[in-house]
């Protein structure tokens, strides 16, 4: 008992601190994770991922920006289509942007973006995302023979509200619990 609920603990600061953790660095590609979007234009907390994502790009760190996520329930948009409008809108060169919208949960975008980054020749990538979110998108990647740098969207609201920021962090370890119990989610 004592022993699993150590292993619980060391998960959790594992995660928490890849979520403080921003490993940005030139690599093949950054991939940005799709969250919720609202009629065509991203949430607030996609919109602060894009941006970061945007920043990433335009410091020279990777030649292409991938966004994922699939239509998440609206019939009309994708994430990963709304990404990729928004960073065409904000100056990004409609070429450097490649998109993964079939994706409806992280372990499905993960999967759809690593077969993409093999098609390019990409074996390592910069992981964009909310700070918790990134321990466990980096394990997948991780699974599918890709390395993944974490970076944390700075602008993201759920990491800057204490308890929200507890309650997903509470959220991953039990989705990573399921992982290794083979249960993808």
């Amino acid at each position: 008992m004592l022993l699993a609920a150590w292993g619980e603990w060391s998960l959790y600061r594992a995660i928490r601190k890849q979520a403080a953790d921003n490993q940005a660095r030139p690599a093949g590609a950054i991939v940005v994770m799709g969250a919720a979007e609202y009629d065509g234009a991203p949430s607030p907390v996609y919109r602060a991922r894009l941006d970061h994502a945007f920043d990433l790009e335009e410091n020279g760190l990777a030649p292409w920006v991938i966004t994922s996520g699939g239509p998440g329930g609206d019939p009309h948009y994708t994430e990963a289509g709304v990404g990729r409008d928004y960073l065409i809108q904000e100056g990004m060169a409609a070429r450097k942007i490649l998109t993964e919208a079939r994706g409806g949960t992280t372990y499905q975008s993960v999967r759809g973006l690593s077969r993409i980054l093999r098609s390019l020749g990409v074996r390592k990538c910069i992981a964009v995302s909310d700070g918790f979110h990134l321990y466990r998108v980096k394990t997948y990647f991780a699974s599918f023979g890709i390395t993944a740098y974490g970076s944390p969207a700075p602008a993201s609201a759920i990491e800057a509200d204490s308890e929200l920021r507890t309650l997903y962090s509470l959220r991953e370890l039990v989705i990573l619990d399921l992982w290794y119990l083979h249960i993808h989610v």
